[in-house]
């Protein structure tokens, strides 16, 4: 094979048919010249026996000796890529099949010196699809506002999943994935890279990934645990304006402490809210929204909201 053009890491636990099938979504990208190199966290004959069915040089398979955790498991497949470029996919998600040649385009294309090239993605349950982000971030908006303020009650506003990165690999050698982080870490990695020079993010305004939301691991989409968020906030006080420090807290840490049931959290988090941030009305609103109204109900207003808000947008652009 010839010295691919974009190496594609993909991280996996326990879950064979799910990485087979995003393996097959990599090796089917119209953009050819790439390679392949899954990083199976912690040894799984199944997996290792899944993946040898699939024939195709392009595949590298590494397995790690004991199970260390996604951000090890990423960290471990950029250190062993050999392309200049580096595209992150989960194990259960998949690509659209132009994605890579899109995201390379744009990514030389890019006036940064290390461009960070996201998209659109289709969040994927078993009853809708929805096309996240809903918006792109305004020019001079800075990357934590993006990813944190609200400015509806709709999920999905703002995002860059990771599932959709595409940078340099020596971007991701300056600036590792966190090891010791259990959540976040996208998060994390994006704040943290944001703040070096040369760096910028651009999104290819098209869908090109899928992201299976009911697939994600329990243990990170849905945990209750606010304490960690919390403190993971505080640590990147430096990293994110006022509004998004205040909005994270608001949203993200208060969703996570009424789906614990510690209404004692309630008063510490708009005091540090307050105190450290510039909350505006909607932020409060959606906060107090987290603790009064049960996660299902949310859904069900979300969805009424979301359905008058779209018949609004037609009109709006049939007038015009």
């Amino acid at each position: 094979m010839s010295q691919p053009l974009v190496s594609v890491v993909i991280p996996t636990y326990r879950r064979p048919q799910l990485v087979k099938r995003a393996v097959e979504s990599a090796l089917s990208q119209t953009l050819e010249q790439i390679e392949v190199i899954v990083v199976i966290d912690g040894p799984h004959a199944e997996t290792v026996n899944t993946l040898k069915e699939i024939e195709d040089t392009r595949l590298k398979v590494i397995e790690l000796a004991t199970n260390q955790g996604s951000r090890v498991a990423r960290n471990t497949g950029v250190n062993a890529a050999i392309a200049k470029w580096i595209a992150f996919l989960d194990d259960d998600d998949e690509w659209i099949s132009s994605k890579l040649e899109l995201q390379l385009e744009a990514a030389t294309n890019s006036h940064y010196e290390f461009p960070i090239i996201s998209s659109f993605v289709i969040a994927r349950t078993a009853t809708k699809d929805s096309i996240w982000p809903r918006r792109l971030p305004d020019e001079t908006e800075a990357l934590s506002e993006y990813l944190f303020v609200r400015n509806s009650g709709f999920q999905g506003e703002g995002l860059i999943h990771t599932s959709t990165i595409f940078t340099t690999k020596e971007l991701l050698e300056k600036v590792p994935f966190n090891t010791l982080l259990k959540r976040h870490d996208d998060w994390d990695w994006l704040l943290r890279a944001i703040a070096e020079d040369g760096v910028g993010v651009e999104f290819v305004e098209q869908v090109l990934s899928v992201w299976h939301l009911e697939q994600a691991r329990p243990s990170l989409s849905k945990s209750s645990n606010w304490q960690f968020s919390f403190e993971w906030i505080r640590g990147k006080r430096d990293l994110v304006t006022p509004r998004a420090y205040s909005s994270f807290i608001l949203a993200e840490v208060s969703a996570r402490a009424a789906s614990a049931g510690d209404w004692k959290a309630l008063w510490l988090l708009l005091r540090e809210a307050f105190q450290f941030g510039k909350p505006q009305l909607i932020d409060i609103c959606v906060c107090f929204a987290m603790w009064i109204f049960p996660t299902h109900i949310r859904g069900k207003l979300r969805n009424i909201f979301k359905g008058k808000h779209d018949i609004l947008k037609m009109k709006s652009e049939a007038v015009y």
